[in-house]
């Protein structure tokens, strides 16, 4: 066993020498995938050395060399001469930046701040950045997500690892991101300076929205605040060529207009036209207020070099009384305080709507310089003094009781006042009017009186209605009866005309009937008197009489013969009294009783007897 381990060791330390050797006398240098070779250069063989401040060798100087190797096997890199330093490879993260800096270079200008871009292969060719005149110190581009072989003599990367090492953030080396509903406002931190007498440096394109800080600077890009500003996404952005802050974008509600007052721009020229003559307006892009407004929606304005005024294209209501409207325009006007003719001061609650057009925001913004502006300085005073003044043409009782006359003359004035500063008036309201408490009192009598007369006047005229109503009630009730007695006299004449006309009918019947009947008496007697004259002629006058009496007993049934005879005074006879109950017993006996209870008349001696004809004529 002893002997076996000794073997082992002795061919390890034969490999290593054979090693060794060769690549000591050959210079073998072998860098991997993931490495950088950063050559120094001990010493040089001709002796030129670098310039003073020179730190990287562009021609084989001793010291730093430009040039680094990439992964592979390299001869002649003898360990007397070089030192190869194996250096990883530099990664910058997705989602992140790398900030580079550089210790060789020419000097940055003193106008600027970060040294300029020159062609490099994005830092990867030292060489090449420092014969293309690449400046040491902090570099204005960077490095994107990606692998880079940096020559790390010359080059320091600072990413969020290291962030902190480099006195920066890890947040600082990110992507920029602008949230959906912000707007970045840049303030960038290098380029020329402003102007004189401007804010903010006028918008500038062909940067890339600052992603190109070379080509801003190329451009003449100033220093400082920037007119142009970052929409919502991500922005690969060096955090020491700007800074950005992030504003809400600017948000015009409905029913307003937003006026853009701008304080930088191109050189003023004026759009208003001649008959404006209270301000100025321009176009969008140029310093003033802008002639065309912003309408309901979210815009990118930049409200550091900008100021958006928002006017109310709905119907504005002022009230000057202790109320006060949501918009707060109205917050410093207070009651109006008068003095009529009399010589009383009150005071009146006045509400005034208007109304600003779209295309007339600008105008009035121009004008007064804002909304509420416009009410300290235009409404207030035109409204208050119309009052003031018109209060002292009338004593305090008319101007109560003309109300709405004084209503409707302010309405007219304050629309005329109104129009020459670009203002609809729409309408003026009077609301309490607060006289003094002692003449109120007078007043409050007056009309207590006043309604009281009314009163009496409406109760007498209820009593006199009253009255009336019980008389045409009276009335009403007697013609009813006056209309029934009509009715009555009505029926009663028409009652008695039928009764007229029914006795004429009658009187006429029986005429009529009694014409008839003695006609038929007559043609019957006559025709009888014919019958009595031929009797007479065939037997004789005297026995045709007898033939017709005889006739007449027989068919009457005439007792010629007594059925009780009365004797004179014969002893043991019944005498007179006795033939009368004997005759009425008879008729007892004899007589019917009819259904009705009446007795039925018979036959009898009682019955008249009929005529005898009247004697023939000789």
């Amino acid at each position: 066993m002893l002997n076996v381990a000794v073997v082992l060791v002795a061919g390890i330390v034969i490999l290593a020498v054979l090693l060794v050797i060769p690549a000591f006398t050959l210079g073998l240098v072998i860098i991997g995938e993931r490495q950088v070779g950063i050559v120094v250069k001990k010493f040089s063989l001709r002796g030129n050395s670098l310039r003073p401040g020179q730190l990287v060798a562009l021609n084989n100087e001793a010291g730093y060399q430009a040039d680094t190797l990439s992964p592979g096997w390299y001869l002649g890199y003898w360990p007397w001469m070089y030192s190869v330093q194996k250096v990883p490879v530099t990664v910058i993260p997705q989602g992140e930046i790398g900030l580079v800096v550089a210790s060789d270079g020419s000097s940055i200008p003193p106008e600027r701040i970060l040294g300029k871009v020159v062609k490099s292969d994005n830092f990867q060719n030292a060489r090449q950045f420092l014969m293309n005149g690449g400046e040491k110190g902090r570099q204005l581009g960077i490095l994107t997500a990606g692998v880079y072989r940096i020559n790390t003599a010359l080059f320091t990367v600072i990413n969020s690892k290291n962030a902190v090492q480099h006195e920066m953030l890890p947040e600082q080396l990110r992507v920029y991101s602008v949230a959906s509903d912000k707007v970045g406002i840049v303030t960038t931190l290098d380029g020329r300076p402003i102007d004189e007498g401007e804010m903010a440096a006028l918008y500038l394109p062909g940067h890339d929205n600052f992603q190109n800080a070379q080509k801003f600077v190329e451009a003449g890009g100033q220093r400082g605040l920037q007119e142009q500003v970052l929409l919502s996404g991500s922005w690969n952005l060096n955090p020491w060529f700007v800074n950005v802050e992030q504003t809400n974008m600017t948000e015009v509600p409905i029913g307003y207009v937003g006026v853009v007052i701008s304080y930088i721009g191109k050189a003023h020229q004026d759009v208003s036209g001649v008959d404006f003559k209270h301000g100025d307006l321009v176009n969008p892009g140029h310093k003033g207020v802008w002639a065309t407004p912003l309408y309901p929606g979210k815009h990118p304005i930049n409200v550091r070099v900008m100021k958006v005024e928002l006017v109310p294209t709905t119907n504005i209501v002022l009230n000057w009384a202790s109320r006060v409207e949501e918009h707060s325009y109205d917050s410093r006007l207070n009651s109006i305080t008068v003095r009529s003719r009399d010589g009383f001061a009150f005071d009146l609650d006045v509400a005034q709507v208007i109304h600003v057009g779209a295309l007339d925001a600008p105008k009035v913004i121009s004008r007064v310089g804002s909304v509420q502006n416009l009410v300290d300085h235009v409404l207030q005073p035109i409204v208050g003094n119309y009052f003031r003044n018109a209060a002292q043409s009338y004593i305090v009782l008319d101007f109560l009781s003309a109300r709405s006359e004084r209503q409707k003359e302010a309405t007219e004035h304050i629309r005329k006042a109104t129009l020459m500063y670009d203002v609809q008036a729409i309408d003026t309201l009077i609301g309490n009017i607060n006289p003094p408490a002692q003449l109120m009192t007078t007043l409050t009598d007056r009309k207590i009186a006043e309604e009281q007369k009314k009163t009496y006047e409406v109760q007498q005229a209820a009593q006199t209605q009253r009255q009336e109503l019980v008389r045409e009630t009276a009335l009403a009730d007697i013609q009813q009866e006056v209309v029934k007695a009509e009715r009555g006299v009505n029926i009663a004449e028409l009652h008695a005309k039928s009764q007229i006309q029914q006795a004429t009918g009658e009187a006429e019947s029986i005429r009529l009937k009694a014409q008839g009947e003695a006609e038929s008496i007559r043609m019957r007697g006559q025709a009888q008197a014919e019958a009595y004259k031929a009797g007479a002629t065939a037997i004789g006058q005297q026995g045709y009489t007898a033939v017709q009496l005889m006739q007449i007993i027989g068919d009457k049934h005439v007792r010629i013969i007594p059925e009780i005879a009365v004797n004179g005074g014969e002893k043991g006879s019944g005498g007179i009294t006795e033939a009368l109950l004997a005759v009425i017993l008879q008729n007892q006996m004899n007589t019917p009783r009819p259904s009705n209870g009446n007795p039925k008349p018979t036959v009898g001696a009682s019955q008249p007897v009929p005529p005898v004809p009247p004697a023939l004529p000789k």
